[in-house]
């Protein structure tokens, strides 16, 4: 491997770094007068130089400022992930305001608690959300629609007074309270993390980077500002391709990507898989949730695993990821980031040893401000540092456990509470039962995550119907689904007569019963399969659903399905019947019996084009077998 790849800078400790006085939108305007015509962004066909970038951000800033937005305000930013949303983000900070990402698929309600929570004066989207984000003290900008007006305004810098003081932007994650909080991130918060990243993985104007975090999940800053800082290009990943891990090397390769964030879930499988050595690729980083594999030995890359709390600014520690085949440890999270501290802690917040496991606190460079309008919830997560000697100085009270190893890393050990990460999310599990328990027919209810095996976590709801006859699943999901966004929807409902109490008057964890035929909620009676196609369908969404069995009429998505089990389900159906699934198929057909339809027209038009002998031998190939 070049040793170009390896920088042990990726994984340097805490130091004072040359954090530049300068903020976002100044660094990208320099850059901007230094290389006007340099591609900025790209999403497909569509394409911003850094001059275009410049112009557009300034003249939808005044337009912003024009509405009202100035120095201090938080505006909203709810967008599909298009060459929108960086102009929109730019243009909001070029302001002096705060931007507040939020995903456009998230349900309108929830939107507009963290919108109102906020006090945002004005939300930037698209057209088709306008009317369900607008409020009597909110106006709702559709940039698909505006673009004329918008163009009319001056083109020059707006001067806001930026300063590193300044929110940068503010997030929201799940609430042990059953109520998301917001987290604020200061531009010097964010210029730490850009001169870290610059630093460590030697970013320059040669490079070409990876748009494919939903914006409303942190890693999306860190994929955006420190590349248009440096001067590099930004490319967008469409979102079939960004969730199948072979297609997504594919398009790496072919789009000769130099540095790619890629989620932990799909991280794992694309570490797996088969690269060509002259891969223009030289990190692949990852992050967002326990990484439980090592890379193949052969890859022409280098992998990076980072660890970081949103109250954090992202990353926090960083580890180069070795290729320790068979070696039965589970990836260490790495060493601090620069002006970055970790402490291992016990409970009565003393230093513990390396080797012993303790609760993870963080300081240094950056740290939140806290949670908007939240004081109390701020004090109970950040701490007085116990160990400085800076008045005001504090530690960010994690809840997650690891310990040091003796090489100085840092090794995850799990949680000390019910928060969990599911595809890299974020969930308080109390978030999830406070919603079910607002359904008119549930008396009672609890949430698990329930481990399905290398990692994989899904939600797992226990209800206790207020009459004879239960919801049905897809009740419940629609119910949930107006308030909490697709990842914190359970994958299971439970129906029980009682929750099982322990002696000290809580839920009995052990005492509930796994989810199966005769407890689990579902829509219609089972229905099983009627042809070998059939049957081998139902057998390969009960595996991967880790169901007893599949109605030849269940939803597959209903069943706790997702997009990045759905890559599973099409390589299944290639490799039973020699057919090339288009994953928009199973969301068209998410069901066994709407899957074989598809799959049996397929398999016909191939049959037609080839010969009688190769015919048969597909023919064969629906015939039962294991999954």
């Amino acid at each position: 491997m070049d040793s170009r790849q390896q920088p042990t800078s990726v994984i340097a400790g805490t130091r004072e770094a040359d954090t530049p006085a300068r903020c976002v939108p100044e660094l990208i305007e320099g850059r901007a007068g230094l290389t006007p015509d340099a591609l900025a962004v790209c999403a497909g066909r569509d394409r911003l130089t850094y001059a275009e970038l410049d112009r557009s951000s300034n003249q939808l800033a005044h337009y912003l400022c024009s509405l009202g937005v100035n120095s201090g305000a938080v505006v909203g930013l709810c967008l599909e992930r298009t060459l929108h949303f960086p102009v929109a983000a730019l243009a909001i900070l070029k302001t002096g305001a705060a931007y507040l990402p939020l995903d456009s698929k998230t349900p309108v309600d929830r939107l507009k608690m963290m919108l109102n929570a906020a006090g945002v004066p004005v939300v930037v989207t698209q057209s088709s959300l306008v009317s369900s984000l607008a409020g009597d003290k909110r106006q709702a900008v559709a940039l698909d629609k505006c673009a004329a007006e918008v163009s009319r305004f001056a083109s020059d810098a707006v001067h806001a007074g930026i300063t590193p003081e300044h929110l940068a932007y503010l997030i929201y994650t799940s609430g042990s309270t059953g109520t998301p909080k917001g987290v604020q991130i200061g531009h010097d918060n964010l210029l730490n993390l850009i001169q870290w990243h610059l630093r460590a993985f030697g970013v320059t104007s040669e490079d070409r980077a990876t748009q494919l975090a939903s914006i409303g999940f942190d890693a999306a800053v860190w994929e955006l500002w420190p590349h248009l800082v440096a001067g590099a290009s930004v490319h967008l990943v469409d979102d079939e391709t960004r969730v199948q891990p072979d297609k997504l090397r594919d398009w790496l390769v072919r789009e000769k990507i130099s540095i790619s964030f890629v989620p932990t879930p799909v991280a794992e499988q694309m570490i797996q898989l088969p690269w060509p050595a002259d891969a223009a690729l030289r990190f692949l980083l990852t992050g967002g949730d326990t990484l439980r594999h090592h890379p193949a030995p052969d890859l022409p890359f280098t992998v990076v695993n980072n660890y970081g709390p949103t109250e954090c600014t992202v990353v926090a520690t960083s580890a180069l990821v070795s290729a320790r085949a068979g070696a039965g440890h589970l990836p260490p999270i790495g060493r601090p980031i620069d002006n970055t501290e970790i402490h291992v802690l016990d409970a009565g917040r003393k230093k513990l040893p390396a080797g012993q496991v303790g609760e993870l606190y963080i300081g240094g460079a950056g740290l939140a401000r806290g949670y908007l309008n939240d004081p109390a919830m701020t004090a109970d997560r950040f701490v007085a540092h116990p160990f400085s000697a800076v008045a005001g100085a504090r530690l960010y009270r994690t809840g997650d456990l690891g310990c040091y190893l003796p090489d100085g890393q840092i090794a995850f050990r799990g949680r000390v509470d019910d928060q969990v990460k599911i595809r890299g999310h974020r969930i308080e599990l109390n978030e999830v039962s406070s919603a079910l328990l607002r359904h008119p027919v549930v008396r009672e209810s609890f949430v698990v995550a329930s481990d399905e095996g290398a990692g994989e976590k899904r939600l797992l709801a226990y209800i206790v119907p207020r009459s004879d006859a239960p919801p049905t699943v897809s009740d419940l999901r629609g119910f949930l689904g107006k308030e909490l966004p697709d990842y914190m929807l359970p994958a299971a409902f439970v129906s029980l007569e009682a929750l099982p109490i322990g002696p000290n008057g809580k839920v009995d964890r052990s005492a509930l019963p796994a989810p199966n035929a005769a407890n689990t909620l579902r829509d219609t009676a089972f229905l099983g399969p009627s042809t070998p196609a059939e049957e081998r369908i139902a057998g390969i969404l009960a595996t991967l659903l880790g169901v007893e069995r599949v109605s030849i009429h269940d939803n597959f998505f209903l069943l706790g399905g997702n997009s990045l089990l759905g890559t599973q389900v099409i390589a299944r159906l290639r490799s039973a019947f020699e057919v090339e699934v288009p994953l928009l198929d199973l969301f068209d057909h998410p069901t066994v019996a709407g899957l074989a339809e598809v799959v049996e027209q397929l398999m016909v038009a191939n049959l037609n084009a080839m010969s009688e002998e190769e015919a048969q031998r597909r023919l064969a190939a629906l015939g039962p077998t294991e999954t």
